[in-house]
């Protein structure tokens, strides 16, 4: 079952090149700029191949370095910060006044700033990416939503951090990078009880799986039901899902279930222009 935001409804979408999207609210925006970027166009090897921006992976650091600069060079960053967060899959949120040096990043799970010319960016494999922005009030935000994060309200924290900023959330537009989709989130019949404690509502976002007692689980039209309710005002959902297309997406459920060491991380960045 669906409703108008899941990931399964057609988005208005931008796609840039092959492995940088973008979504159109964010990119008619003057002075935002942003992206999503999928595993093709950086120097990274084996099961990093190739744009692998995740330094907490196992890959060499000055590969990830590079395929960050790649990636800062693909938005018009050349030169400018480029900052992420320790991911632990939580609400809690950074208001970003000043870049911190890597290896001493905020342990949170979004980041948003009035800074110009500074790039927020989360790491995803599977997870959904969002990005978002206010430009009238020059705010904008980056969200790393596991269905825990998610589910503990790392999107309500985000949003009601952008507007202390002087944001206005109905004028925020967000924009939900590629995720694993809900065909291939298989989840345990233990799964759906906190969503369903929170809301009755939210049993639009599960579908009996093809093993008996298991549920397909729609993780992105989740985020997106959560962005509404916050009263984000102009929501998109990129259809891409990473588990399933291997050749353009990194995805931690796929590396498991191949029992592979570890897994590329990929980046979604946004920032405004100086």
């Amino acid at each position: 079952m669906t409703d108008s935001l899941s990931n399964d409804a057609a988005p208005i979408r931008c796609e840039t090149a092959p492995d940088i999207l973008t979504v159109c609210p964010l990119a008619d925006l003057a002075g935002v700029r942003h992206a999503f970027f999928g595993r093709s166009g950086g120097v990274s090897e084996g099961p990093y191949a190739s744009l692998n921006c995740g330094f907490g992976s196992r890959d060499a650091a000055e590969r990830v370095a590079r395929n960050r600069d790649r990636a800062r060079a693909a938005i018009n960053l050349e030169g400018g910060p480029l900052i992420t967060a320790y991911q632990v899959h939580s609400p809690r949120v950074a208001v970003v006044e000043e870049p911190w040096p890597e290896g001493r990043a905020p342990q949170v799970d979004a980041l948003v700033t009035r800074r110009r010319g500074v790039a927020l960016g989360v790491l995803t494999a599977d997870c959904v990416p969002i990005l978002l922005a206010d430009a009238r009030a020059g705010v904008v935000g980056a969200v790393h939503a596991g269905w825990r994060g998610a589910l503990g309200g790392v999107v309500e924290a985000a949003v009601a951090a952008m507007v202390a900023l002087g944001a206005q959330a109905g004028a925020i537009a967000a924009g939900i990078g590629p995720a694993i989709a809900r065909v291939s989130y298989e989840v345990g019949p233990e799964f759906p009880a906190p969503f369903l404690e929170q809301s009755a509502q939210n049993a639009i976002f599960f579908d009996p799986a093809p093993r008996d007692g298991h549920f397909l689980f729609d993780l992105k039209g989740y985020v997106a039901r959560r962005l509404g309710l916050a009263g984000v005002g102009d929501i998109q959902v990129l259809p891409w899902d990473t588990y399933a297309e291997e050749s353009r997406f990194f995805s931690y459920r796929r590396a498991c279930r191949r029992n592979e060491p570890d897994y590329g991380r990929a980046l979604s960045a946004i920032y405004l222009e100086p």
